[in-house]
C-alpha cells in the first residue's frame, strides 16, 4: 500500500494509488457528478441513509463543494464502481476554522468488511491533521464502535458531535 509521510495513502487530484492491489480499490478525489455517485446515493437512500442525498444537493447548489482550506471529498473505486465515499469539511457547527468534520461516510454493502471505511476515514484524518486541531463527527449509534476503534473519543452533551479526535494542528 502506498503511503504519505503522514502515514495515510497518497492521493492525487485525479487518481490515487491502488489500495490493496489484490483487491483492486483505487482512492481518488471525488466530484459527485458522475453516474457512479448516483448509484451509490440511491443505495444509501434505500438503506434509509440520506447523507449522500445531502451531499449531492449541497454540491449541486454550491453550498458545499469541499473547496475551503483543508477540505476534500474522497471516493474509493472498484473499477468503474464507486464503492465508498467520505468527506472532510471545516466544521460548520463551530466558530473558527480549527475544527474539521468527517462528512458523508458511506460504503456500498457489496464492499463492506473490506476495510474501505477505515481507509476513507484514515485518509480524512491524514488530511485533517495538516489543517485542524480537532476532527468531529456525528455518527449513528451503529457506527460508534467503528469510530472508537479509529481513535475517536465519545462526546456527551453536544448536539452535533458524537465523537472527536484531537489532532493538535490548528491554523
Amino acid at each position: 500500500m502506498g503511503g504519505s509521510p503522514e502515514g495515510g495513502p497518497q492521493i492525487g487530484p485525479e487518481i490515487g494509488p491502488e489500495i490493496g492491489p489484490e483487491v483492486g480499490y483505487v482512492l481518488k478525489r471525488l466530484r459527485p457528478t458522475v453516474a457512479a455517485f448516483d448509484a451509490l446515493k440511491e443505495e444509501s437512500r434505500l438503506e434509509g441513509y440520506w447523507m449522500l442525498v445531502r451531499l449531492g444537493d449541497g454540491w449541486a447548489s454550491g453550498r458545499n463543494k469541499f473547496l475551503k482550506r483543508g477540505e476534500g471529498l474522497f471516493g474509493m473505486w472498484h473499477g468503474r464502481e464507486l464503492a465508498g465515499v467520505c468527506g472532510l469539511n471545516i466544521d460548520p457547527y463551530f466558530e473558527g476554522r480549527d475544527q474539521g468534520r468527517v462528512r458523508h461516510l458511506f460504503v456500498s454493502a457489496r464492499h463492506r468488511r473490506n476495510g474501505l471505511g477505515r481507509m476513507l476515514v484514515e485518509t480524512v484524518i491524514g488530511q485533517a491533521g495538516q489543517y485542524f486541531a480537532v476532527l468531529n463527527t456525528r455518527a449513528p449509534p451503529e457506527a460508534f464502535g467503528f469510530y472508537e476503534r479509529l481513535g475517536f473519543q465519545r462526546v456527551e452533551g453536544e448536539e452535533f458531535v458524537t465523537h472527536r479526535m484531537v489532532l493538535g494542528k490548528g491554523n
